[in-house]
Order: structure tokens, then C-alpha cells, then sequence
């Protein structure tokens, strides 16, 4: 069965570092572009990244720009987010996203991985 499965995520100080990873099974990762998305307490989910197939990149979005960093390993069927200079309103919940749009859609979602910036 399809499976996107955060890891990386917990308590950080704000300025430390943090790299989440999404382990992809059950789908043709190397065909699918890739995002990273978060959704913090009482607000609505955003995109923080996006990559396609081949590793092109998206740009952020101004409140992670220059801070964070998408990328995907398709031997590994493997995506990345290293997110450097954190801050404590990038405390969010992290989603994986998977999507394919080739004649028809399709989506996945991973079960988010926490991230708390506080100190």
C-alpha cells in the first residue's frame, strides 16, 4: 500500500537546525513531484517546498526563504527538508506530499511530523 512516513521532526531552540525526511513506498516516487507542507495550531495548512521529478526547485515561500531547504534522493525513494535558522513560528506540524498529474491525479499525504521551535 502506499505509504509517505515523516521522521525528523521534534523540539528544537530557536536558531538550531532540524532535517525531516519522508520515507516513500507503494507508488512510483520518481514520478510524482514532491512538497513539504505545514500546518501550525488555529491556522491553515501552507506549502514550504516543492520539487519535481527531476529536482527542480520551487521557490519558498518569503517566511522560509534562505532558511530551508527541499531535495529527493529517487534511489532512496527518500524527500528532505533541512531547515536551518528556525524560528518559533515555524512550529508546525510538517505533511509530505506526494502528487502525479500525468492525464490523470493523484495524491498523497503522509501523518506529519511535529516540529516545535521553543526555548
Amino acid at each position: 500500500q502506499v505509504q509517505l512516513v515523516e521522521s525528523g521532526g521534534g523540539l528544537v531552540q530557536p536558531g538550531g537546525s532540524l532535517r525531516l525526511s519522508c520515507a516513500a513506498s507503494g507508488f512510483t516516487f520518481s514520478s510524482y513531484v514532491m512538497s513539504w507542507y505545514r500546518q501550525a495550531p488555529g491556522k491553515e495548512r501552507e506549502l514550504v517546498a516543492m520539487i519535481t521529478t527531476t529536482g527542480g526547485v520551487t521557490n519558498a515561500p518569503d517566511s522560509v526563504k534562505g532558511r530551508f531547504t527541499i531535495s529527493r534522493d529517487n534511489a532512496k525513494n527518500t524527500l528532505y527538508l533541512q531547515m536551518n535558522s528556525l524560528k518559533p513560528e515555524d512550529t508546525a506540524v510538517y505533511y509530505c506530499n506526494a502528487r502525479f498529474n500525468w492525464g490523470r491525479m493523484y495524491e498523497y499525504w503522509g501523518q506529519g511530523t511535529q516540529v516545535t521551535v521553543s526555548s
